[in-house]
């Protein structure tokens, strides 16, 4: 039987048109724009006005996508919806998506945090590598805003609202999808939490008084989580694609913290430059982030054909998931029998000793934490001094 791979064939987003900058949330909480930029790099994000869902915003991402790839909603088998911020409990936002979109196809919603979509690529891929499939729209999508508490100063400067998609198809050609990680440790849930509106805790007075249906986040417990498992799963997603870290040539990392970037792309190796960054704009848009950015670097052009790419994410769960994709049509090997018979050798030594090199980073980095020098301040500026007041 021949192997079967997943391309990506097509690529959409849509960013809500509302912008709410930083100086406009110096109007609203006790923070100001240099303490923000400082600590998360964060300028501005995008908020859902009247009228916009997160069906919607699917929809509007979802089109551009199948354009791209040249096909109408009735080509595609399968609709897998990553998100956290669904509209509604039921009805799934998977099957809205599918009804606004027109397709006629199963559609279901996969919920990981920020890592979603990053869960539901590895999943659409699954699809199509058995046969099952032969085209599946992935979607990643969250409209975070009214789960935000506008007067908690450590969340509400990090989110944002947004969808990305992309089109993955059938192809024999050994493109595409090369490898995925995903894991997930139920251990630290409390720390990245909405602790209402669901069966533990329903919606009631009480549950509104208490603002437990509003993101809650332990910002030092979930940086220290991010900046030791953003290289591991990068790694071992290079790893079981049969390549080193020097074949990486572009990295799109979860959008959460600019720190939290450097310091993933710090351990691994690689230059900013082969990093993709652009939580400036958008802030942490969680399942939408890596699909969002993913469109903008290609309209950038950083894409080429034969590149390869490492997706990686961490995210509520606590989770995390990494996946190499190789863009396009692959280059043609070079027949060099005795290169190729050796190459497997190769590979495992370059990726043991990225292996080393990546933990030493990783305990230097710890140490210096420990002084309180390097990754201080963390995620949020929880227990740190206060910002000045804005006059």
């Amino acid at each position: 039987m021949t192997e079967r791979y997943s391309q990506i064939t097509g690529w959409g987003k849509y960013a809500p048109p509302q912008v709410l900058t930083n100086a406009d949330l110096e109007k609203m909480v006790d923070t100001s724009d240099e303490w923000i930029v400082t600590r998360t790099g964060i300028r501005e994000r995008h908020i859902v006005g009247p009228g916009e869902t997160n069906a919607t915003m699917s929809v509007a991402a979802a089109r551009q996508a199948l354009d791209v790839a040249g096909l109408a909603p009735k080509d595609v088998d399968l609709i897998v919806v990553a998100t956290s911020s669904p509209d509604h409990f039921l009805p799934s936002v998977a099957s809205q998506v599918q009804y606004q979109l027109g397709a006629e196809c199963p559609a279901f919603a996969i919920t990981a945090g920020c890592t979603g979509f990053v869960y539901a690529l590895a999943t659409a891929h699954q699809f199509i590598a058995t046969g099952a499939y032969q085209r599946v729209l992935v979607i990643g999508s969250e409209v975070i805003s009214p789960f935000v508490n506008w007067q908690d100063r450590d969340t509400c400067v990090l989110f944002g609202d947004g969808a990305g998609a992309v089109v993955l198809e059938a192809s024999v050609q050994p493109a595409g999808v090369l490898s995925f990680v995903l894991g997930s440790d139920g251990s630290g849930g409390e720390h990245l939490i909405i602790r209402g509106g669901g069966s533990v805790y329903p919606p009631s007075h009480e549950m509104i008084e208490d603002k437990a249906m509003y993101i809650e986040m332990n910002g030092r417990e979930v940086f220290k989580f991010a900046t030791r498992i953003l290289g591991e799963a990068a790694l071992q997603a290079v790893e079981r694609a049969g390549l080193t870290l020097d074949d990486v040539d572009l990295l799109i990392p979860h959008q959460a913290n600019l720190r939290i970037i450097e310091l993933a792309a710090r351990h691994l190796g690689l230059p900013m430059q082969k990093v993709v960054v652009n939580l400036d704009r958008y802030g942490n848009t969680s399942a939408a982030s890596i699909p969002i950015a993913l469109v903008e670097a290609l309209e950038e052009g950083r894409i080429r054909d034969g590149m390869n790419i490492c997706m990686v994410a961490f995210g509520g769960g606590l989770t995390w998931a990494a996946a190499v994709v190789r863009w396009g049509q692959p280059a043609q090997p070079v027949e060099w029998p005795l290169v190729w018979r050796f190459a497997p050798a190769g590979q495992k030594l370059s990726m043991a000793a990225a292996r080393v090199r990546l933990h030493a980073r990783q305990l230097a980095d710890v140490a210096s934490y420990h002084a309180g020098s390097l990754l201080l301040p963390l995620y949020t500026f929880a227990g740190l001094r206060k910002p000045p007041r804005n006059k």
